[in-house]
Protein backbone atom coordinates (compact mmCIF):
# COMPACT_ATOMS: atom_id res chain seq x y z
CA UNK A 1 0.00 0.00 0.00
CA UNK A 2 1.57 3.51 -1.42
CA UNK A 3 -1.29 5.56 -0.24
CA UNK A 4 -4.06 6.13 2.11
CA UNK A 5 -7.10 6.39 -0.13
CA UNK A 6 -9.17 7.52 2.59
CA UNK A 7 -7.30 11.36 3.06
CA UNK A 8 -5.29 11.09 -0.57
CA UNK A 9 -5.61 14.58 -2.42
CA UNK A 10 -3.60 15.52 -5.55
CA UNK A 11 -3.02 18.55 -7.19
CA UNK A 12 -1.42 20.51 -9.96
CA UNK A 13 0.43 23.78 -9.71
CA UNK A 14 -1.49 25.03 -6.45
CA UNK A 15 -4.86 24.32 -8.14
CA UNK A 16 -7.64 22.50 -6.44
CA UNK A 17 -7.03 19.05 -4.80
CA UNK A 18 -8.49 15.75 -6.48
CA UNK A 19 -9.62 12.68 -4.27
CA UNK A 20 -8.18 9.30 -4.99
CA UNK A 21 -11.57 8.11 -6.74
CA UNK A 22 -11.38 11.43 -9.36
CA UNK A 23 -7.87 10.16 -9.77
CA UNK A 24 -8.96 7.02 -10.55
CA UNK A 25 -11.43 7.68 -12.85
CA UNK A 26 -9.77 10.50 -15.07
CA UNK A 27 -6.34 9.46 -15.21
CA UNK A 28 -2.73 10.72 -14.24
CA UNK A 29 -2.58 12.47 -17.41
CA UNK A 30 -5.80 14.24 -17.75
CA UNK A 31 -5.25 15.34 -13.93
CA UNK A 32 -1.24 16.35 -14.42
CA UNK A 33 -2.22 18.13 -17.62
CA UNK A 34 -5.61 19.57 -17.15
CA UNK A 35 -6.68 22.13 -20.36
CA UNK A 36 -3.76 23.50 -22.38
CA UNK A 37 -3.89 24.76 -26.49
CA UNK A 38 -2.74 20.91 -27.17
CA UNK A 39 -4.59 18.86 -24.94
CA UNK A 40 -7.89 18.93 -23.34
CA UNK A 41 -8.57 16.65 -20.11
CA UNK A 42 -11.87 16.93 -20.33
CA UNK A 43 -12.74 15.43 -23.51
CA UNK A 44 -10.16 12.44 -23.14
CA UNK A 45 -11.00 9.64 -21.02
CA UNK A 46 -8.24 7.67 -18.47
CA UNK A 47 -8.10 4.43 -21.35
CA UNK A 48 -8.08 7.77 -24.25
CA UNK A 49 -5.09 9.48 -22.65
CA UNK A 50 -3.51 6.21 -22.01
CA UNK A 51 -3.60 5.16 -25.41
CA UNK A 52 -2.41 8.76 -26.75
CA UNK A 53 0.83 8.44 -24.46
CA UNK A 54 1.31 5.50 -25.10
CA UNK A 55 1.47 5.62 -29.31
CA UNK A 56 3.39 8.97 -28.65
CA UNK A 57 6.04 7.04 -26.41
CA UNK A 58 6.42 3.31 -27.55
CA UNK A 59 10.03 3.00 -25.88
CA UNK A 60 8.25 4.27 -22.97
CA UNK A 61 8.11 7.49 -20.57
CA UNK A 62 10.02 6.70 -17.52
CA UNK A 63 9.56 8.84 -14.25
CA UNK A 64 13.26 9.20 -11.89
CA UNK A 65 13.50 11.13 -8.52
CA UNK A 66 16.35 13.71 -9.29
CA UNK A 67 16.76 14.73 -5.71
CA UNK A 68 14.69 14.88 -2.30
CA UNK A 69 14.99 18.29 -0.77
CA UNK A 70 13.18 17.34 2.20
CA UNK A 71 12.41 14.06 4.78
CA UNK A 72 8.95 12.94 6.10
CA UNK A 73 6.29 13.41 7.33
CA UNK A 74 6.84 16.61 4.48
CA UNK A 75 8.94 15.11 1.29
CA UNK A 76 9.75 17.57 -1.37
CA UNK A 77 11.44 16.91 -4.40
CA UNK A 78 12.50 17.38 -7.75
CA UNK A 79 11.64 15.21 -10.23
CA UNK A 80 11.92 14.31 -14.54
CA UNK A 81 9.77 12.28 -16.49
CA UNK A 82 11.38 11.86 -20.14
CA UNK A 83 11.10 9.55 -23.03
CA UNK A 84 11.76 9.45 -26.47
CA UNK A 85 9.31 11.08 -29.19
CA UNK A 86 9.33 7.54 -31.31
CA UNK A 87 5.45 7.39 -31.69
CA UNK A 88 2.63 9.91 -33.14
CA UNK A 89 1.01 12.17 -30.63
CA UNK A 90 -2.64 13.18 -31.77
CA UNK A 91 -3.42 16.72 -30.29
CA UNK A 92 -7.16 17.86 -29.70
CA UNK A 93 -8.11 18.97 -32.80
CA UNK A 94 -7.48 15.14 -33.84
CA UNK A 95 -4.19 16.81 -35.61
CA UNK A 96 -1.39 13.90 -35.78
CA UNK A 97 2.33 14.65 -35.19
CA UNK A 98 4.99 11.84 -35.80
CA UNK A 99 7.81 12.19 -33.69
CA UNK A 100 11.87 12.42 -34.83
CA UNK A 101 12.66 10.14 -32.14
CA UNK A 102 14.02 13.49 -29.88
CA UNK A 103 14.50 13.21 -26.36
CA UNK A 104 11.58 14.94 -24.59
CA UNK A 105 12.46 16.05 -20.70
CA UNK A 106 10.08 17.37 -18.05
CA UNK A 107 10.97 18.36 -15.02
CA UNK A 108 9.25 19.18 -12.11
CA UNK A 109 9.22 19.33 -8.29
CA UNK A 110 6.78 17.44 -5.74
CA UNK A 111 5.66 18.04 -1.99
CA UNK A 112 4.52 14.90 -0.68
CA UNK A 113 2.84 14.68 2.77
CA UNK A 114 3.75 11.00 4.25
CA UNK A 115 2.02 9.42 7.52
CA UNK A 116 4.40 7.74 9.98
CA UNK A 117 3.99 4.62 7.61
CA UNK A 118 5.48 6.72 5.10
CA UNK A 119 2.06 6.52 3.33
CA UNK A 120 1.33 9.10 0.83
CA UNK A 121 -1.45 10.93 2.26
CA UNK A 122 -1.13 13.69 -0.47
CA UNK A 123 0.45 15.39 -3.74
CA UNK A 124 1.10 18.54 -5.05
CA UNK A 125 3.04 18.46 -8.36
CA UNK A 126 4.46 21.45 -9.81
CA UNK A 127 5.13 21.63 -13.76
CA UNK A 128 4.48 23.46 -16.51
CA UNK A 129 2.55 20.84 -19.13
CA UNK A 130 3.54 22.76 -21.66
CA UNK A 131 7.21 21.58 -21.25
CA UNK A 132 5.92 18.01 -22.06
CA UNK A 133 3.32 18.95 -24.93
CA UNK A 134 4.99 21.50 -26.86
CA UNK A 135 7.51 19.21 -27.90
CA UNK A 136 4.89 16.75 -29.24
CA UNK A 137 4.26 19.35 -32.19
CA UNK A 138 7.46 20.66 -32.97
CA UNK A 139 9.72 17.77 -33.01
CA UNK A 140 8.32 16.23 -35.53
CA UNK A 141 9.77 14.14 -37.96
CA UNK A 142 10.37 16.13 -41.82
CA UNK A 143 9.07 14.34 -44.55
CA UNK A 144 10.43 15.23 -48.28
CA UNK A 145 11.24 18.78 -49.56
CA UNK A 146 9.81 20.03 -45.84
CA UNK A 147 11.95 22.14 -43.25
CA UNK A 148 10.70 23.83 -40.33
CA UNK A 149 8.99 27.13 -40.35
CA UNK A 150 11.20 29.83 -38.34
CA UNK A 151 10.11 31.90 -35.35
CA UNK A 152 10.03 34.90 -38.33
CA UNK A 153 7.72 32.93 -40.50
CA UNK A 154 5.57 31.77 -39.01
CA UNK A 155 4.49 33.26 -35.57
CA UNK A 156 2.60 36.33 -36.13
CA UNK A 157 3.45 37.82 -32.39
CA UNK A 158 7.30 38.33 -33.72
CA UNK A 159 6.46 40.02 -36.92
CA UNK A 160 6.45 43.42 -36.32
CA UNK A 161 4.56 46.07 -38.71
CA UNK A 162 6.54 49.16 -40.03
CA UNK A 163 4.53 51.55 -37.35
CA UNK A 164 5.97 49.13 -34.39
CA UNK A 165 9.47 50.06 -34.84
CA UNK A 166 10.94 52.50 -33.37
CA UNK A 167 10.67 54.94 -36.31
CA UNK A 168 6.56 54.04 -36.72
CA UNK A 169 6.11 55.22 -32.98
CA UNK A 170 8.06 58.25 -33.08
CA UNK A 171 5.46 59.31 -36.33
CA UNK A 172 2.80 58.04 -33.95
CA UNK A 173 1.47 55.12 -36.63
CA UNK A 174 -0.96 53.01 -35.34
CA UNK A 175 0.08 49.13 -34.70
CA UNK A 176 -2.03 46.36 -35.63
CA UNK A 177 -0.98 42.94 -36.38
CA UNK A 178 -2.81 40.09 -37.30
Amino acid sequence: KTMDISKFKAALNGGAPVDAKIMAEVGPYNMLIGETPEYSASALSFEDSNKIFGSTFTEGFAWECLEVLSGPPTVAFRWRHFGKFTGTYTDKKGNKYQGNGAMVNVIGMCIAKVNDQLIIESLDVYYNPEDLLKPLTTMVKMGDGERPVGADEGDSKNVKAPCCTAAGAAQHQNCAVM
